[in-house]
């Protein structure tokens, strides 16, 4: 391994990294080809280990992330050129930059894992120093401004045997996993043969944890009904089109009674106090008349300019207090403007586009025995946060949530690989929390996924229609709703402190 990769010239090595980058994206939906993603991570892992210039490292990584990130997000392009107005040659250089950024965190940890290499034997290296840098760089994509997550290296395994390890350690120790084993693949090709019994053991652990159920069925299923309207993002805000809108969605949950009726987010694009005065009236008396429960997918607004992107619920007894839940985890430039950026708000004319941000810690809405943990869009790609949520009721003695629902409307990107990631990614959550997940969209995909990261039912995308479904509510804890992010990190962590020390050891000692 080593002299091939010493005697390739720099074009050769820079063009398979790039290379192997872009063919990581096909271990992702919707092809979801998994091994993908151990073997290019393992190519990259292979050029790290064998090099020793340091900006070679650095160049060769960020190829590698770049092309992973580019070609995996082109669609992110879409909502730039179709319904941005933005040249498409303009849309393709913006997501150029913004995937170059990216691609700069994981260059900085390795570039510091090349920097100290040396100190350290193979095993260390490659069991321990680079997987750890690696799992650090993809985790500070979750948070640093905001997190872009998308992508993450572990959602490759939702249906690998390393899935059996997300109830416990969550999406992002499976990717720390995934570098152990690149990791044991370079000590193998090495010819350190017997390092691949990490490998095995790590996708054997994970088979066999596949068979633990963490939480177990709570109450009666529910009859639940997700709509899809299938409104074209480009004349949504028309008026002539926003009349048909709230016309589909009053016709369609009228149409038939059904324990919960969903509507995909921001369904009806007017604040409440703009709709028709008999529209939620009627819809009120439909809950009570029928025992129905209906989610809204709307604006709500709590002053002039100040909009919130909402779900509200109606139930069959009415309230003194209607219950509301306001998307929390807002999208930079598309739901929020960053500082200094107002001049991008208003090229990109995007209705809506600076809302108000809600609680964290919100509580689910009740539908008969079931508890209904509602998020937004984005809002299921960040995992710790829906922990968090189920964690505080049950520390608190709250209703613990039983069924999450995601209400999105990914009609801004148009017929791309953005749907089958997104459901890809609410499949993780489902594994992670040991609940099943609703999906109501506007265009696709809605879909229902199982406690156990299972599509049950989903309706074909771009049509107007309904998914009819039942749904069973769960109970209990896992490992990651407790712990979160923390048990992975402390792992992680505490192997990397015992490798540290007993180098010093070794070196005080000689």
């Amino acid at each position: 391994m080593q002299s091939v990769i010493s005697r390739c010239p720099n074009w050769v090595l820079f063009l398979c990294a790039f290379l192997a980058g872009g063919l990581n994206v096909l271990a992702f939906a919707p092809i979801g080809y998994w091994p993908l993603q151990l073997l290019s991570l393992s190519a990259l892992f292979c050029v790290l280990y064998v090099e020793n210039d340091i900006k070679k490292i650095m160049k060769t990584t960020w190829l590698y992330c770049f092309s992973w990130l580019f070609f995996g997000v082109i669609w992110l392009t879409v909502t730039m050129f179709r319904y941005g107005d933005m040249p498409v040659w303009l849309a393709v250089f913006a997501v150029f930059l913004f995937t170059g950024a990216i691609a700069c965190i994981p260059v900085l940890f390795m570039g510091l894992a090349a920097r100290y290499k040396a100190h350290f034997s193979p095993a260390v290296i490659c069991l321990v120093w680079f997987p750890t840098l690696w799992s650090l760089a993809e985790w500070t994509r979750d948070w640093l401004f905001t997190g872009f997550p998308w992508l993450v290296s572990g959602y490759a395994h939702n249906a690998s045997p390393l899935a059996g390890y997300a109830p416990i350690i969550g999406v992002f120790g499976i990717t720390w996993l995934t570098a152990i084993f690149a990791g044991s693949v370079v000590l193998f090709l090495d010819g350190k043969r017997s390092f691949s019994a990490v490998a095995v053991g790590i996708f054997l652990l994970g088979g066999a944890l596949q068979y633990v159920s963490w939480t177990t069925p709570s109450g009666a299923p529910l009859t639940v009904r997700l709509l899809q309207g299938n409104v074209d993002q480009a004349i949504k805000f028309e008026q002539e089109h926003l009349i048909d809108s709230l016309r589909f969605y009053y016709d369609a949950i009228l149409k038939k009674p059904a324990d919960l009726i969903v509507t995909p987010e921001s369904a009806l694009p007017l604040p409440m106090q703009f709709l028709p005065p008999e529209y939620l009236p009627d819809l009120q008396k439909f809950a009570t008349q029928t025992n129905s429960h209906i989610a809204l997918g709307m604006f709500s607004s709590d002053g002039p300019n100040l909009y919130a992107n909402s779900m509200i619920g109606i139930t069959p007894t009415p309230q003194k207090t209607t219950y509301r839940y306001d998307k929390h985890h807002l999208v930079p430039f598309g739901e929020f403007i960053p500082w200094g950026f107002g001049w991008f708000y208003h090229f990109m004319n995007i209705p809506m586009g600076d809302q108000q941000r809600g609680a964290l810690l919100a509580a689910p809405f009740a539908v008969k025995d079931q508890q209904i943990l509602p998020n937004i869009c984005y809002e299921d790609v960040f995992g710790e946060e829906i922990a968090a949520k189920i964690a505080h009721a049950y520390f608190t003695q709250q209703a613990m949530p039983t069924i999450l629902l995601n209400m999105t409307n990914l009609a801004w990107f148009g017929d791309s690989w953005a749907m089958p990631q997104h459901v890809q990614i609410t499949q993780m959550r489902t594994l992670e929390m040991g609940r099943p997940m609703l999906r109501s969209t506007n265009t696709g995909v809605t879909t229902l996924v199982n406690a156990q990261g299972q599509i049950v039912k989903q309706l074909a995308p771009f049509v107007r229609g309904e998914l009819d479904v039942s749904v069973q509510g769960y109970q209990g804890l896992t490992p990651y709703i407790v712990c979160g992010n923390y048990l992975w990190l402390g792992l992680m962590s505490l192997l990397a402190l015992v490798t540290a020390c007993s180098y010093f050891w070794k070196k005080r000692v000689r």
